[in-house]
């Protein structure tokens, strides 16, 4: 009885440290300014700069050919807030968030949903066309065949949702993770 005891007492010792240890280190990585850890690959070829993107920064401009075949820019966009967001169809939280990104898009005439497809990521531009019309999906649907885009903007876990004010100013931190729909509206009221 008295063994089993110690041999708690040393397990509940050691994870103590370890969760300590862990606190201080994290604590001496953020006073040194390092970096969270993020890992940024790049394939062969491709010279894409990934420094962070923030409330307050201009949103770098990019170019993509739409699912209906049209080319489309960010810029495009200014004069309204804009959602732009990075999403697949094989992300479960991304399906789930889409009936609500289309919902706002119903509701707000002077909101915009840019859904960035991780094209690079997906099996097919088919299997992407079929979701889309699957859910009736009016907004723009830009497809990021390189992957370029999509590591430009860091959405290394899907979906991220970047908020561009009428300005053409990221307004709000990003969103990694789906959002309800209450959660855009918030968002939304945010936005100049």
């Amino acid at each position: 009885m008295i063994f089993k005891r110690l041999i708690a007492l040393g397990v509940i010792l050691t994870l103590s440290a370890v969760i300590i240890y862990n606190l201080v280190d994290d604590d001496q990585n953020a006073q040194n300014g390092s970096d969270d850890g993020m890992i940024f690959i790049q394939p062969d070829g491709m010279d894409v700069d990934t420094t962070d993107i923030e409330a307050g920064d201009v949103p770098p401009n990019f170019q993509l050919e739409t699912l209906d075949g049209q080319t489309k820019q960010l810029q495009d966009f200014k004069g309204k807030k804009v959602f732009v967001n990075f999403w697949a169809t094989w992300c479960p939280p991304c399906r789930k968030e889409m009936p609500h990104m289309q919902e706002i898009q119903d509701k707000y005439d002077d909101v915009e949903i840019v859904a960035v497809n991780a094209l690079n990521s997906e099996t097919s531009v088919d299997k992407v066309r079929e979701f889309v019309e699957e859910r009736d999906l009016t907004f723009p649907i830009l497809l990021d065949e390189s992957g370029e885009v999509t590591l430009r903007y860091q959405a290394m876990s899907l979906p991220v949702t970047y908020f561009v004010n009428s300005e053409g100013i990221i307004q709000l931190p990003k969103q990694v993770g789906p959002m309800t729909y209450e959660e855009m509206e918030e968002k939304i009221k945010k936005l100049d």
